[in-house]
């Protein structure tokens, strides 16, 4: 598989949107790999953690998110169902779960319902080892201010509290294994 045939397939323009969406992907995939490599205990699946957390955001191009160049028409919070989506008709079903998983620490059908955001209303967690080591990685690097630096463990334990104490206790739990 070519990753960087699927993305210049929906981001083919080299303009700002791009440089943003590489770069975070880039970032998220060399530390998601880093730290599998400080764990060969977990038996991770590299070649899928790398092209996986390249494409976990696939789908903000369809968002209406401007600080980050996106022009779409669904809210941010849709970017990882999107994404699913799209890879989905790639038929990537694997790497399109990591996509719809890696949101926050995930999204409960009760989080989906209760906010009425415009997604199915359905559990979205990541399951495997793989994805919850992307979904842990991502949230070291936002699109904006840590674009090109690594957020530090107190930082994305602070972003998290945003979140819900739920999360906190997920990172946490994943700086366990991952950290």
């Amino acid at each position: 598989m070519n990753v960087q045939e699927i993305i210049d397939k929906y981001y083919p323009q080299q303009d700002e949107l791009k440089r943003i969406y590489m770069t975070h992907a880039r970032k998220v995939a060399d530390f998601a790999l880093e730290m599998a490599a400080r764990h060969p205990e977990l038996s991770l699946d590299l070649a899928f953690v790398e092209e996986a957390a390249l494409l976990h955001d696939l789908g903000i191009f369809l968002t209406d998110a401007p600080r980050i160049y996106c022009f779409g028409s669904k809210p941010y919070i849709c970017h990882g169902h999107l994404g699913a989506q799209l890879l989905r008709a790639e038929g990537l079903e694997r790497h399109a779960l990591v996509c719809e998983r890696h949101t926050g620490v995930g999204l409960t059908k009760e989080q989906i319902v209760h906010n009425g955001w415009p997604l199915p209303a359905v559990d979205m967690l990541p399951v495997s080892v793989e994805e919850q080591l992307i979904c842990f990685a991502d949230k070291f690097y936002s699109k904006t201010k840590f674009l090109e630096n690594r957020r530090t463990m107190p930082q994305v334990i602070d972003s998290m509290r945003k979140i819900s104490d739920e999360a906190v206790c997920k990172i946490t739990e994943w700086n366990k294994i991952f950290g």
